[in-house]
């Protein structure tokens, strides 16, 4: 294993001063228990939108704390859940007295702990849950389907119409509305390796892929050759068009999402290919996003997301955002 570590303990808590120290102008990082807030929350009447999640996905969730986004994030370890004790004290930090609005990817864990959190706290709080991956309906880590790289997208927009002023029932409504719209697959080419492992999470040949993988390595619909990119694009988006079935025309929002180790070379190119496919079906690519946002360590491959947009979400999703991962119009 080669990585930039010193112990493996101390990862995590190195990371997180790292990106404190690079991002100071935008954000705080708290230990014990760790979470990171914007530097200017709380707001007063604002509701707070918080996320978080095991490590190793970066920039989700602590790279969208900011302007438009979230008000705090709480990273666990690596692919573990985050504690309650944290989200907590995330929340605490965050509280405006307008309430709390989690965005919660749909993992067992992740599920429990924030459902903990929300009875600790005393005040208002609602859940938007995000399960976009098409590729399985079950798996050892959810009930029903994985929440992936759609939860960048339900906490982009959520988090413009949280500046605002909305208040929670709504926001809860346009969660809801957006992740509901939002549909994601996942091809990898190789595995990741978890640093407290040291070895890759699964193993696939050099003509191999592993099409519908989660992003923390689990199985898809099923290992296959290598395929050309047209291909493996083609059927990404069939998956993903049988599930959201568009109007003809409909505009939508195409996320080419990397897994930390492909170029962004051939992230384009799946761009371009899946653009290409979305035309041919009659579904109009209105809004775009390319790069690594929901990463799996050093996965190579990358994900497909679209969401069907209406004038509402274009413009919120439009709306200034500035964190450090995702920043325009400010």
């Amino acid at each position: 294993m080669k990585k930039f570590i010193n112990d493996v303990d101390d990862i995590l808590n190195e990371s997180l001063r790292g990106f404190a120290l690079a991002h100071a102008d935008l954000v705080e990082v708290t230990f014990e228990p760790t979470f990171v807030r914007r530097k200017d929350a709380p707001r007063p009447g604002k509701v707070a939108l918080l996320s978080g999640g095991g490590s190793g996905h970066e920039p989700l969730h602590a790279g969208f704390v900011g302007h438009g986004m979230l008000d705090a994030a709480c990273p666990g370890h690596v692919f573990t859940s985050p504690t309650p004790d944290q989200m907590v004290a995330a929340a605490a930090a965050v509280d405006g007295g307008a309430g709390w609005l989690w965005i919660v990817k749909n993992y067992s864990g992740d599920v429990m702990n924030f459902e903990m959190a929300a009875e600790m706290l005393e005040g208002e709080s609602a859940t938007v849950l995000v399960a976009d991956d098409v590729a399985v309906e079950n798996s050892s880590f959810t009930v029903g389907r994985r929440g992936v790289a759609g939860t960048m997208i339900v906490e982009r927009i959520t988090g413009a119409a949280a500046e605002t002023g909305a208040d929670l029932a709504a926001l809860k409504a346009l969660g809801d509305d957006v992740a509901a719209r939002t549909a994601s697959m996942g091809v990898a080419f190789s595995s990741c390796i978890v640093p407290a492992a040291g070895s890759p999470t699964f193993t696939l040949g050099e003509d191999e892929m592993e099409m519908g993988v989660g992003i923390h390595g689990e199985p898809g619909r099923r290992r296959e050759k290598l395929a050309r990119a047209d291909a493996i694009a083609g059927e990404m988006v069939t998956a993903i068009l049988q599930d959201l079935a568009p109007k003809p025309g409909q505009p939508v929002l195409l996320h080419v999402n990397g897994f930390g180790g492909t170029p962004l070379m051939e992230l384009y190119l799946m761009f371009e290919q899946a653009s290409r496919q979305l035309d041919a079906k009659g579904v109009k690519v209105a809004r775009s996003l390319v790069g690594n946002y929901t990463t799996s360590l050093e996965m190579a491959g990358c994900s497909l997301t679209v969401t069907a947009l209406d004038d509402r979400l274009t413009g919120l999703w439009d709306a200034p955002v500035h964190t450090p991962a995702l920043r325009w119009g400010r």
